[in-house]
């Protein structure tokens, strides 16, 4: 079966040129012009991956984009005009899996597309790569399953890329992972490293683990370099 695409997008012109785009690499495509009703669309199609524009009548992107991760594990790429660093941030911060600036190159964005594709298993819907068996740490344990981190029957829960990035630092712990390195494990070998959403989630994660063990075990930053999990 072909791979779904929807392109949520006011502009006609950019909807058409990258339906006809896609559907030259064998992509089924559909569009929707607002952010109203995307819900809707994405019940009636079923896409396997949503484009979606930051810029939108009716309610933003950011807006949707809540929306669809309030209902829907599907991949979104936010498509944007807005140069606003910030944006970009929230937008990852909510579940993004990953952000092109207008104007792309569709070259870019097909390889975009195919690379957070490659992060999802077409069986199932979750990461490829991701854990299915829990990992225990100095009693804190990460639960696949659940998406939840646990320290001594306390438990909290995690974003997917949260969880991936915990990930990351307990199977390596007192060793230090460079921003690069984390997000490439978090998000995908193809991904582009977006230094500051890394530290933003890497505040949430401190957040998280000081609720459930204190001081005991810690998220440490080697300056210059990256961050390491301390015991």
């Amino acid at each position: 079966m072909d791979t779904k695409i929807l392109i949520i997008d006011d502009d006609s012109k950019l909807r058409g040129l990258i339906s006809e785009y896609l559907s030259s690499y064998g992509f089924s495509v559909n569009s929707h012009d607002s952010g109203k009703g995307v819900l809707p669309a994405i019940e009636k199609y079923s896409p396997d991956l949503v484009l979606l524009d930051y810029m939108l009548p009716v309610k933003d992107g950011i807006e949707v984009l809540r929306e669809i991760r309030g209902s829907y594990g599907l991949p979104v790429i936010m498509l944007t005009a807005r140069g606003d660093e910030t944006d970009r941030i929230v937008g990852l911060e909510l579940g993004a899996d990953d952000y092109i600036a207008k104007p792309f190159n569709t070259r870019e964005l097909l390889a975009r597309i195919k690379a957070v594709l490659r992060r999802y298993n077409p069986e199932n819907g979750e990461a490829a790569g991701e854990s299915k068996h829990k990992i225990t740490v100095e009693a804190l344990t990460l639960d696949p399953a659940t998406m939840t981190i646990e320290y001594n029957e306390i438990h909290e829960e995690l974003s997917k890329t949260e969880f991936r990035i915990m990930e990351a630092l307990i199977k390596n712990p007192n060793t230090v992972l460079s921003r690069d390195t984390i997000m490439n494990i978090a998000k995908g070998r193809d991904s582009i490293a977006f230094e500051r959403s890394i530290d933003v989630h890497i505040s949430k994660l401190r957040t998280k683990l000081e609720k459930i063990c204190g001081d005991k075990l810690k998220i440490k930053t080697v300056w210059g370099t990256g961050y390491m999990f301390t015991s």
